[in-house]
C-alpha cells in the first residue's frame, strides 16, 4: 500500500492565532504517538505565500501516513491532534482537508 498524503488548509483571520497554530503543529510533530511510537511519516506546515489562488486559506499543512489506518487514528484517537483541534476550532474561519494515496 502506498503512503497516504493529507493536505489541510486553514483560514485563520487573526495573525496571532495563525502563529499559535504553527506552534501547536510543532508540538504535535514532537508528541504524536501511536502505541508509544511516532507514526506520522512526514509533516510540513507553514504560512501560505499570498496569492489570489489561496482563496483566503493562509496556513498550509501536509502530513504523510504509512496507511489509512494511521490517518484514521490521527483523526479520532491521537491526543496531540485532539489538542491541536481544540486550539484551532474557535479561531478558524474555515478548513479544508483532502487526502490521497500517492501513486508515485
Amino acid at each position: 500500500m502506498a503512503p497516504i498524503e493529507r493536505i489541510t488548509l486553514f483560514k485563520i483571520p487573526n495573525d496571532a492565532d495563525a502563529d499559535r497554530l504553527l506552534e501547536q503543529y510543532k508540538i504535535l510533530a514532537k508528541t504524536a504517538t501511536k502505541d508509544g511510537k511516532p507514526y506520522i511519516v512526514a509533516a510540513a506546515v507553514g504560512k501560505s505565500i499570498p496569492d489570489p489562488r489561496n482563496r483566503g486559506f493562509n496556513i498550509s499543512v501536509k502530513t504523510t501516513f504509512a496507511s489509512m489506518e494511521d490517518m484514521k487514528y490521527y483523526d479520532s484517537e491521537c491526543e496531540a491532534h485532539k489538542a491541536l483541534k481544540a486550539m484551532v476550532g474557535p479561531v478558524k474561519e474555515d478548513v479544508m482537508t483532502t487526502f490521497y494515496e500517492n501513486v508515485l
